[in-house]
């Protein structure tokens, strides 16, 4: 199965509260929304939340494009966290990579698909990209 997922997350404060979502779409458009909250977090970990909890979503094993607008993100998944791992979870100041615990989470749910990360830049236009933000701005309120 092909799936498209946008992803958003958003804080009101940072730290503060905080709101995730993800819109999943397969081939025919069909639209699933999920979201959540969390009463103090950061926007980072709302970035990171939102395609940890879309990919729990789909249990069966598919090809998917995930759609950020988080270089944070898309960054750390396709390129930091190999480096992360062979450091002993460290970055390259040599400090403990920062929320550790979702990257993980993150990493291990990719590892049952086939993920192709995709970057789009916020508040251009995009259809979707919109829609997520939206749901997870409404969130933090």
């Amino acid at each position: 199965m092909k799936l498209k997922i946008y992803t958003d997350g958003a804080c009101s404060g940072n730290p503060g509260k905080g709101g995730w979502a993800a819109i999943i779409l397969d081939n025919d458009f069909n639209q699933i929304s999920i979201s959540g909250a969390e009463s103090k977090t950061t926007n980072n970990r709302m970035e990171l939340m939102a395609p940890i909890m879309a990919l729990k979503k789909i249990k069966k094993k598919s090809e998917i494009t995930i759609y950020t607008d988080s270089k944070y993100v898309k960054d750390g998944i396709t390129d930091w966290i190999q480096k992360w791992k062979l450091n002993n979870w460290k970055s390259s100041n040599k400090k403990p990579v920062k929320n550790k615990d979702l990257w993980v989470k993150l990493d291990n749910s990719c590892a049952k698909h086939k993920v192709i990360w995709k970057w789009v830049k916020a508040h251009a236009g995009d259809k979707y990209n919109s829609l997520v933000d939206k749901l997870a701005v409404s969130k933090t309120k």
